[in-house]
């Protein structure tokens, strides 16, 4: 198994961040410092990071959690804030968000251990779908406004991918997108005249809330993870 991967599955960060970490030289395999993310490693291989011993690879873990408004997507928080990854005991392993929600937006987040699947999971390339629910301001959202988010809208950053949209109310939208730019759904609303007033993620490519309760989570079972992985 590559270097990076290896790291990777034994939950010291994703894949990318791995190759930096090896890039930076803090990564010894034998007593040797290895710079090269591809170099083959196999189980009977000390590897070390910043002079840890790394036990082996952690079983993977894949948690759906309902994150509440006000906690941020994040591992951590250096002004003490609560972040998604409290919400869940780690008995521990290495948790971290995959993809993000803001803090004024809540619903479905992923955490996981799982530095590869995360990436697969954000890179653009794999385009897994996305659900929102999106309360608007500015009264009934019109078939102009819908029609305008269905093909593409133009924001500061560059036209977005047509969205599926359909109004589940006069004031209420669902919308699955693709792309994950920074808050995006509000930011399309905006642009056909509709301030959101609530945010909600509903679903993560197959995955969905199904009444799980702010605050609360559930972990995948191995079917679950596989679909993931199938995306």
């Amino acid at each position: 198994m590559r270097l990076a991967k290896h790291l990777a599955h034994a939950g010291v960060a994703s894949r990318r961040e791995a190759e930096r970490l090896i890039a930076q030289g803090r990564v010894e395999v034998d007593g040797e410092v290895v710079t090269d993310p591809a170099r083959d490693v196999v189980q009977d291989n000390r590897v070390e990071v910043d002079g840890r011993v790394l036990a082996g690879a952690e079983p993977r873990v894949v948690y759906v959690v309902n994150k509440p408004l006000g906690v941020l997507s994040t591992a951590r928080d250096t002004h003490g804030r609560p972040t998604v990854v409290e919400l869940v005991p780690d008995h521990g392993l290495r948790l971290y968000p995959v993809g993000r929600l803001d803090a004024d937006s809540s619903g479905l987040i992923l955490l996981t251990n799982d530095g590869e699947l995360a990436n697969r999971l954000t890179h653009p390339r794999y385009e897994v779908a996305k659900t929102y629910l999106a309360r608007v301001g500015g009264g009934r959202v019109g078939e102009g406004a819908l029609d305008a988010l269905r093909g593409g809208v133009e924001l500061d950053d560059g036209p977005t991918a047509p969205a599926r949209v359909r109004r589940v109310k006069p004031d209420l939208l669902e919308l699955t997108i693709h792309e994950g730019r920074n808050r995006q759904v509000r930011r399309m609303c905006e642009a056909v005249g509709h301030t959101v007033l609530a945010l909600e993620r509903v679903a993560f490519g197959p995955l969905r809330l199904d009444g799980l309760a702010p605050g609360a989570y559930r972990r995948c079972g191995d079917a679950e993870i596989e679909d993931l992985r199938t995306l």
